[in-house]
């Protein structure tokens, strides 16, 4: 019943339950059909639906792939955790808070509310808005942290570069986070940036997650920048059951 409605390549996608396994498929092709028809069937022969991880690029999806697994496995499907990257790592950082050294009830700061810290920095530090425009300087902060690189990261290249405006922006993006940490907030970049940090740093808790998320699959991967690649590396790494779907044509990097 479970493969029913699959063509071939579907079905071969959907059985291929161990080890890692990449899928190229193109718009209107099933991505998510795919997706969802192999979390039921993994659910459909014993796997644990409490260690299954899926994960796309925005609530809607995520919430029509839950919605689709439930209809197919109605009394397990709602069990699979099926989530953005961010609402993942919000997860994490929530349940681990205390262990990770950050508060509990952390808020989250959208990018209205991070255009209003860099604002504070700018007048703190003496530089005019105008020469570095808040939005821009949101962007350069927001790339860093999608590359995994902290304040002292960007400043060491800057120097390194003999680049003048950059050192500059490392300057902003240190005060800036000094500011998140006082008020107890993280940006959308520190969701997955600290959740990579944080694991790296506590191995036993990565080993939990390991040993929890014995199947993980990514929907949209063409996407994933190298904090979310690095992020599902970890994950993915004792037990090697990652299955990806993706288009190289729609990537937006």
């Amino acid at each position: 019943m479970l493969l029913k409605n699959l063509n071939p390549s579907q079905k071969e996608a959907v059985l291929h339950t161990e080890g890692p396994l990449i899928i190229f498929a193109g718009a209107g092709t099933g991505k998510t059909r795919v997706i969802t028809h192999r979390v039921a069937y993994l659910v459909s022969k014993g796997v644990n639906p409490y260690n299954i991880l899926a994960v796309t690029f925005t609530n809607k999806a995520a919430g029509e792939m839950k919605k689709r697994i439930e209809e197919i496995v109605p009394d397990k499907g709602g069990d699979v955790r099926i989530s953005t990257f961010h609402s993942f790592c919000t997860y994490i950082l929530s349940v681990e808070a205390s262990s990770f050294g950050i508060t509990p009830d952390f808020l989250i700061y959208d990018m209205g509310e991070q255009a209003k810290v860099v604002k504070e920095c700018l007048t703190e530090l003496g530089l005019d808005e105008k020469k570095y425009k808040p939005s821009w300087v949101v962007n350069r902060i927001s790339r860093a942290k999608d590359e995994l690189n902290l304040p002292l990261d960007v400043e060491a290249k800057a120097l390194a570069d003999g680049d003048f405006y950059q050192q500059i922006i490392a300057k902003i993006y240190r005060l800036y986070q000094e500011k998140l940490e006082r008020y107890g907030a993280l940006d959308f970049g520190d969701l997955i940036m600290q959740t990579v940090l944080k694991l790296q740093e506590h191995a036993d808790i990565l080993a939990k997650y390991r040993e929890k998320f014995k199947y993980i699959l990514v929907d949209e991967y063409q996407d994933t920048n190298h904090a979310q690649y690095t992020l599902t590396q970890m994950l993915a790494e004792k037990h090697k059951n990652i299955c990806v779907v993706g288009d190289d044509d729609q990537s937006i990097y």
